[in-house]
């Protein structure tokens, strides 16, 4: 059974770091692209970044460039989302999605096929 399960989120203020961690069961993630994405009260889930199965590659949001870091570890089955210098409109929800079909990075939700249950993020100002 395909799951994949968050942890880390929290309450932080403005200027702080956090990270989140994404643990994966059920299926091959060392072959899987990972992705992050996040979702506000009242808006669409947005792409945040996106690692290749081996780490070599990494894409980012043009927002979060600079100050997000988007991690792998093959042999712990865990995808990591290092935050640092945090603001309030980075406030959301934070999902971990797999990508099992293909090793190129993509930006849309519809190309993943696993999710995990999200874990809140909180930036106070």
């Amino acid at each position: 059974q395909v799951q994949l399960v968050e942890s880390g989120g929290g309450v932080v203020q403005a200027g702080g770091s956090l990270r989140v961690s994404c643990a994966a069961f059920g299926f091959t993630f060392s072959t899987s692209t990972m992705g992050w994405f996040r979702q506000a009260p009242g808006k669409e889930r947005d792409f945040v970044a996106a690692i290749s199965w081996d780490g070599s590659r990494s894409y980012y949001e043009d927002s979060v460039k600079g100050r997000f870091t988007i991690s792998r570890d093959n042999a712990k089955n865990t995808v990591y989302l290092q935050m640092n210098s945090l603001k309030p409109e980075d406030t959301a929800v934070y999902y971990c999605a797999a990508d099992t079909r293909r090793f190129s990075l993509r930006v849309g939700a519809r190309d993943y096929d696993a999710w995990g249950q999200g874990t809140q993020v909180t930036v106070s100002s």
